[in-house]
């Protein structure tokens, strides 16, 4: 098999981590490919860029945001498995010490793949990315209140003022939308979850709304505010954009390592 190695490049025991598991594969006779930022951070003399990286699985040594950055950075999705070296890892599916006796399942064959739906987003029509997690419109001015308005299928459903607004992924249920208030939703679910943040009325509540539908998000204020992808900063919004929500054609792709999605986050959350 050709496997995908990333590993968070500012974290030691990540490094060494990757480390080993290369050398392990590659004593079974597996290929393995460095993304370029790992094998610099290894000392490693050749390293692929993203968009070159092809492989029958990626190898993802980090936390969640090493998770979020390798599915953001793939011209081409593949399987990913990540081992956590994170604090929580909600998207991790194992622990270091799981890590070399599960990787021998996959060289067997004995592993499903789970498809994970992502968010396309264009602002006024325009591609802005993809979102694994979450799309998020936040006040870029501490203390200034936004006003939006959410449109389901071309009708307005809620009018609201709020420090932002956020849309997430099933996936992105155990992220910032559970800090936000909103529901841990099973990924298996095909859904925008939309909820305020710190709604000026208590009755703006987070909705579930079918991915069948079609959303859209519209600044009606003055004061600007940013749009961030997965924790990555996009663009600056003004009066009047409108943020297009839909299902992206290209879902990401997680190796399911057989470990039930509800007990694992019981498990996480009680580790906080």
């Amino acid at each position: 098999m050709r496997f995908i190695l990333v590993a968070r490049p500012d974290d030691k025991k990540a490094l060494v981590l990757a480390d080993d598991i290369s050398s392990f594969l590659a004593e079974r006779g597996h290929a393995v490919v460095y993304e370029t930022r790992t094998s610099t951070a290894l000392g490693k003399a050749f390293g692929t860029d993203f968009k070159d990286l092809k492989g029958d699985a990626a190898i993802v040594i980090g936390g969640d945001g090493t998770v979020l950055h390798t599915v953001r950075q793939l011209k081409e999705q593949v399987p990913i498995i990540g081992i956590n070296r994170g604090r929580v890892g909600f998207l991790t599916e194992l622990e270091p010490d799981e890590a070399k006796e599960y990787l021998l399942k996959i060289e067997s064959g004995d592993y499903t793949v789970e498809q994970r739906m992502r968010l396309h987003l264009l602002v006024d029509g325009e591609y802005v990315g993809e979102a694994l997690n979450e799309a998020v419109i936040v006040t870029s001015r501490p203390a200034k209140i936004l006003q939006l308005i959410i449109n389901i299928d071309y009708v307005p459903a809620e009018q609201f003022r709020a420090d932002g607004v956020l849309v997430s992924t099933p996936t992105g249920s155990t992220g910032y939308a559970m800090s936000a208030g909103g529901p841990i939703v099973d990924p298996w679910i095909d859904g925008f979850l939309v909820v305020p943040l710190a709604p000026y009325y208590l009755s703006s509540r987070p909705h579930l709304v079918s991915s069948k539908r079609r959303l859209r998000i519209e600044l009606d204020s003055i004061k600007p505010a940013d749009l961030v992808i997965d924790g990555q900063h996009i663009m600056e919004l003004y009066n009047g954009n409108v943020l297009y929500v839909e299902k992206s054609p290209e879902p990401a792709l997680f190796i399911n390592a057989g470990k039930n999605f509800f007990a694992k986050v019981d498990k996480k959350l009680k580790n906080l």
